[in-house]
Formats: C-alpha cells, sequence, structure tokens
C-alpha cells in the first residue's frame, strides 16, 4: 500500500509569522498539495514562557489570510504532556535516558576544560548525580546506539541539501529531552507529535537541519517511523542574520497576501507567477517540477 503523504507546518506562537516563517509555511504547503496529500498545522507553544497570548490564533488567521488552510484540526503542544511523558517513561525503562543535575554554569566550566564547543554536553552525570539533585533528563546517546546497533555517524539525504551526516556523540553529546525548568525539550515533542500526527514528509527551514540527526536518533529510540526531510532557504535580515523573532523581525505585511506569497516563492527559487488569480495553483507546478520530478 502506497505511502499516504503527511506535511506539516509548526510555528511557535512567540510572535506573529514573519517573511521566514511565510516561506517554509508556503514551502510545506506545496510539497504536501504536489503530492496529493495533507497539510497539518501544530502550534509549538511547549516553551510556555516565551510563547505571547493570542498569537497563536493570529498565526492561523495569517495563514488563512494566504491561502494555506490546514486539512485536519490544529494541535497544540501545550496540551500533549502525557504523550511525551510516556515516551520519556519508555526511554528511561530502556536504560537510555537519564537525570542531570548540572547547572548552565557547571555544563560551561566542563566544556572549557575539555576544550568542547558550547554546544557538545560532556556527559558528567551520565554514570550518576554524584549528590546533585536532578534538574533535567537527557538522552544517552552512545547507549541507543550500541544498543540497536547503530553507527556513530547518524546519516540522513535532504531534499534539497543532497547527503548529510552528524556524529550526534561528539558534536552534541547527550541532548536534554525535559529541560530543568519542567519544560519539554524541542526535540523530544516534535518527535513524538510527527510520528502521532502520521507525518511523512518534513519541510522546514534550514536553520532547523542541524537537528535533524538528533531527531533521527530519537524515532529510533522510540521505534518511530522517519520522515523524509527538505529543508528550505532561509530569508537573512539587513544585518546578514536569519531572519527571526529573536532579532526583531517584522510581523508579515499581509495588506497584500499576493505580494507577500510573491516573495516567499522567490526565496525558494520558483519563478515569477504572472497571473495573480492562481498564483498558488502555478507555484504548486513549479514546486513539482524543482522538488519532485527530479530524483532526489
Amino acid at each position: 500500500m502506497a505511502e499516504v503523504y503527511t506535511g506539516r507546518f509548526a510555528p511557535s506562537p512567540t510572535g506573529l509569522l514573519h517573511a521566514g516563517s511565510l516561506v517554509a509555511a508556503l514551502a510545506s504547503w506545496l510539497d504536501a498539495r504536489a503530492h496529493g496529500g495533507r497539510w497539518l498545522v501544530r502550534i509549538e507553544d511547549v516553551d510556555t514562557p516565551r510563547c505571547v497570548p493570542g498569537a497563536d490564533q493570529a498565526i492561523l488567521q495569517q495563514l488563512a489570510a494566504c491561502g494555506l488552510v490546514p486539512d485536519g484540526p490544529v494541535l497544540w503542544q501545550s496540551q500533549r504532556g502525557d504523550a511525551y511523558a510516556a515516551a520519556l517513561q519508555s526511554l528511561v525503562n530502556q536504560g537510555w535516558a537519564y537525570p542531570c543535575g548540572c547547572s548552565r554554569k557547571e555544563i560551561e566550566s566542563a566544556q572549557a576544560v575539555a576544550r568542547h564547543s558550547a554546544a557538545v554536553y560532556p556527559g558528567t552525570c551520565r554514570e550518576g548525580l554524584n549528590g546533585k539533585p536532578a534538574r533535567a533528563w537527557r538522552l544517552n546517546v552512545l547507549a541507543v546506539q550500541q544498543a540497536l546497533g547503530l553507527p556513530a555517524l547518524t546519516q540522513w539525504s535532504d531534499r534539497r541539501l543532497g547527503p548529510q551526516q552528524q556524529n550526534v556523540a561528539q558534536e552534541v553529546g547527550d541532548f536534554v529531552l525535559r529541560r530543568a525548568d519542567g519544560l519539554w525539550a524541542y526535540q523530544l515533542a516534535v518527535v513524538v507529535d510527527d510520528a502521532a500526527q502520521g507525518v511523512s514528509h518534513v519541510v522546514r527551514g534550514q536553520d532547523l537541519a542541524d537537528n535533524t540527526a538528533r531527531q533521527i536518533l530519537l524515532q529510533r529510540a522510540l521505534g518511530l517511523p522517519t520522515p523524509q526531510y527538505l529543508h528550505t532557504p532561509l530569508v537573512m535580515g539587513a544585518n546578514g542574520e536569519k531572519l527571526s523573532k529573536q532579532n526583531g523581525a517584522l510581523a508579515l505585511d499581509l495588506s497584500d497576501p499576493l505580494a507577500a506569497l510573491g516573495q516567499a516563492a522567490q526565496v525558494l527559487g520558483l519563478p515569477a507567477q504572472p497571473a495573480p488569480h492562481n498564483f498558488l495553483t502555478q507555484a504548486q507546478a513549479s514546486w513539482t517540477r524543482l522538488f519532485i520530478s527530479r530524483p532526489h
């Protein structure tokens, strides 16, 4: 039986959509339509202190103004705590997750001694807390790889970027599943929810490509399927950095939705669309030629 395509757009309601957000939203919508599949929207609001009240509904209204309407109910991660807790408990039962008592300062000091970059956790609590109270929970990357017979290099093929690989143990270390403040980590939440929603294809911004290896490891540890991935080009700000809410990106000007969609299409490498009345239909045909008709 052929796989049923399910894609998703998963914004965080820390503010309104900006130009970069629309690129990812449009790309994921076009990919779903070009495959004849479903397109879902998930509100990734696990980081509750950063969420802006009302931003979730405003985002849904922004998408609707652009003609991007989900094919099923919207899912809010803030309502999914029980599912994340069950996934963590499964990993704990296997001996693949452990409590960590390190403060941020202690981790930075250990990294300096080991000459690790700031991204790498040195495994301080892997063999025990040594009297410290538990703060966060982490995945024991090497234990998962050894138990499942996985290679040190996690490899995958991105539909736009091509072959990718990462040594998670060396480049990231044992990453967080539940934070010291009790909130669920992005990596665990996104893996559990992609599986629960039947997501077969993930289309998202290139800034998230570095997360993929960690998510693949978690998928394998939890016995969940691995979607196909495509990471889209980023919209850069005037300062040369990725356009984001954190560095002051302005909310989308949707006084002319077609103009906003046209700019997003240009970032994706789609040709100019001459007929405004059927923009999305023409963009879908262009997307098919670029990302589906060709081998990947």
